[in-house]
């Protein structure tokens, strides 16, 4: 027996229980159940209505939304890191937003390939991995404008690498993931009002009924409920009209969803009337009831296995025969999604057949390529007799004739352009100038020169050694007779340089000589002031110096009086004047002295004083050549020009 109560508790409106079963007794059995229907809908109340189980489900709390997008104009060809997405990452999307030839690749953090590693390009499919599962999609290539995606619900066990495999200028790839947010919690489920009592469904107490788990309904054909301890109890001795007892069962299954690798199909359940097991609305069941897990595998055996062949590699010469690979691997489908991607393994390649295994290499040929062709004999010999070179014009064309850079041709089978040519040996001869005019001494002997070359008869220059016989002389003597009554300046040998190293000075001495056909007499040097006289001193460099200490002047005493102190810049300088450290440290030149050690005199002139404090900072800094420093350390600046009347203004570099 089976009876349905509909209770609400309310200020505003009640019903009596006694009225009720007057009411449903006074009905037929199908009258009184649609009634009773009806009363429970109309007054339920707004918060027990049944919720559309359609509607979308709120965000995740808890977790915040990772964004980014990846775009470049041009990269080089080969993987390019997108982004790193940390372990317990969820709802992973990466897909490309402008369609391209370029593909997606996955890694994990250790660097083991889940999809398109190694440049091997995958079939899309599902990618189990890092925890979850990775659906990786390509759409067609020609009907869909729509580029690659790679989607996982998560929660990822690793860090998951994203990588993109460029093959196309200006690629855009945009990836989104949730990761949850730290010390959050769950918020919890609202209770259902205690002012509410759901419809309930109650069994005869004779019989033996045990509660169905929601989990277990699957492996059950028809499901029962106990009542609930705090739901409305029919009167035991209250005696009841027979009611019909309705429950769920299996109908039947859809279709499979795959004819092998494990597909899906849906579980059909039905409402009938427990007695005589008819098939009734399903509005008589309880909703709530129905099991929920609808779906089981089936097909579960593998698929045969397959050729997953992939794409062709460029080909290996860029015009010519030349030839191009692609991968061919083995795979089997072990699962078929709801969403139509597959999940696929490598197996041996005995599954598909060696006889029946595709090609892995091809021949290819992207243009014809371009020859040498020769367009003139070879010219005259540049030469009548001897050894010359001769040329030819040899360009590169193209199959239609055009020409075409050098570097389209095959530089090594590029046929000569020069060549040596030898038309005979040449007649050779000394050939001499004439001799000088001009004997070399104004005066007495001297000498008299000419130029020798050996010269063939078309006037080319050849080694003095290849002319036959012995070289013409090309000095002789001469003379300019007597030298009588003649001045002339007489030079002495150079002495010895000045520095040991780096730039010195050399000095000579230079006389006045009187020649009188031979007879030589020195006398002043103001008589042969009409003649040119000789350099008596010239720069001299023995040996460059090294490394050495370089100091500057002392600059001014701090004080005129009493004792103060002067200082100076001591450097280290190689030969090129750069700074070194090479300098021998216990040779440092003194950077520091005392100064003006006699005590101060009393200022003679009282119209002459300091009116600053500090003037003597303007003696230092050189400042009393003004006359406004003058006049205001007029002490300071007097008694710097009596210490110092010939310092100079600027301090310089010396040795």
């Amino acid at each position: 027996m089976c009876v349905y109560v509909c209770v609400r508790v309310s200020s505003s409106l009640s019903f009596s229980m006694a009225g009720l079963w007057q009411q449903l007794g006074s009905l037929r059995q199908g009258r009184a159940l649609a009634l009773l229907h009806f009363v429970c809908l109309l007054y339920l109340p707004s918060s027990a209505l049944p919720r559309d189980n359609k509607a979308g489900s709120p965000p995740l709390e808890g977790f915040q939304v990772v964004k980014g997008n990846f775009s470049r104009m041009f990269l080089r060809v080969g993987y390019h890191k997108i982004t790193e997405i940390p372990a317990g990452a969820r709802n992973i999307t990466v897909r490309e937003t402008v369609k391209s030839r370029s593909y997606l690749a996955l890694q994990t953090k250790s660097g083991v390939s889940i999809i398109n590693g190694n440049w091997v390009i995958d079939r899309p499919g599902v990618f189990s991995a890092v925890g979850t599962q990775l659906t990786y999609l390509r759409p067609n290539e020609i009907r869909s404008r729509n580029g690659e995606s790679i989607t996982a619900p998560g929660p990822l066990t690793e860090d998951l690498h994203v990588y993109l495999i460029y093959q196309q200028p200006g690629p855009s790839v945009h990836y989104e993931y949730s990761m949850p947010l730290q010390n959050t919690h769950p918020t919890p489920e609202p209770d259902t009002p205690s002012d509410i009592l759901p419809l309930v469904r109650t069994v005869d107490p004779s019989k033996t009924v045990e509660e169905v788990h929601q989990g277990d309904v699957a492996n059950n054909d028809i499901i029962e409920k106990k009542p609930h301890p705090n739901k409305v109890q029919s009167d035991p001795s209250v005696t009841a009209d027979p009611w019909p007892s309705y429950t769920w069962t299996k109908s039947g299954r859809t279709e499979c969803s795959t004819t092998c690798g494990t597909g899906r199909r849906l579980v059909l359940w039905e409402c009938i009337e427990k007695e005589s097991q008819t098939t009734v609305p399903a509005d008589f069941c309880d909703p709530a009831l129905k099991p929920i897990n609808q779906e089981e595998d089936c097909n579960i055996q593998p698929c045969p296995a397959y050729w997953d062949v992939g794409e062709w590699s460029e080909c290996s010469r860029k015009c010519g025969p030349g030839t191009q690979h692609r991968q061919v691997i083995c795979r089997q489908v072990t699962h078929v999604h709801a969403t139509g991607t597959e999940t696929a393994v490598t197996v041996a390649p005995e599954l598909c057949g060696l006889s029946d295994r595709p090609e892995t290499k091809s021949t290819c040929q992207l243009k014809i390529c371009s020859q040498w062709e020769i367009r003139s004999e070879w010219s005259p010999c540049s030469v009548p007799c001897g050894v010359g070179q001769r040329s030819r014009e040899v360009v590169c064309v193209n199959n239609l004739g055009d020409v075409e850079e050098d570097e389209e041709c095959n530089m090594n089978l590029r046929p000569e352009t020069l060549q040596n040519c030898d038309p005979g040996a040449c007649a050779r001869s000394w050939f001499t100038s004439l001799w000088s005019q001009q004997c070399s001494a104004e005066c007495g002997r001297g000498n008299r020169t000419r130029s020798t070359v050996c010269l063939m008869d078309h006037v080319t220059d050849l080694p003095l050694a290849s002319c036959e016989g012995e070289r013409p002389p090309e000095v002789t003597l001469c003379d300019s007779g007597p030298c009588q009554n003649r001045l002339e300046w007489y030079t002495g040998p150079w002495g010895q340089c000045s520095a040991e190293c780096g730039n010195g000075t050399q000095t000579r001495s230079v006389a006045c000589i009187f020649n009188n056909n031979g007879h030589m007499e020195v006398v002043d040097n103001s008589k042969c002031s009409s003649l040119s006289q000789p350099i008596t001193a010239q720069v001299c460099r023995l040996k460059p110096c090294g490394v050495q200490w370089y100091v500057t002047e002392w600059s001014v005493c701090s004080r005129s009086c009493n004792g103060g102190y002067r200082v100076r810049e001591v450097r280290c300088l190689a030969d090129n004047i750069a700074p070194s450290n090479r300098c021998d440290p216990s040779l440092t030149p003194e950077n520091r002295e005392e100064c003006n050690k006699q005590p101060c005199l009393a200022e003679i002139n009282p119209s002459c004083s300091d009116q600053y404090h500090n003037c003597m900072v303007v003696v230092q800094a050189r400042l009393c050549i003004y006359p406004y420093y003058r006049s205001v350390c007029c002490a300071s600046c007097s008694r710097a020009q009596k210490t110092y009347p010939n310092s100079l203004e600027k301090n310089y570099i010396r040795r």
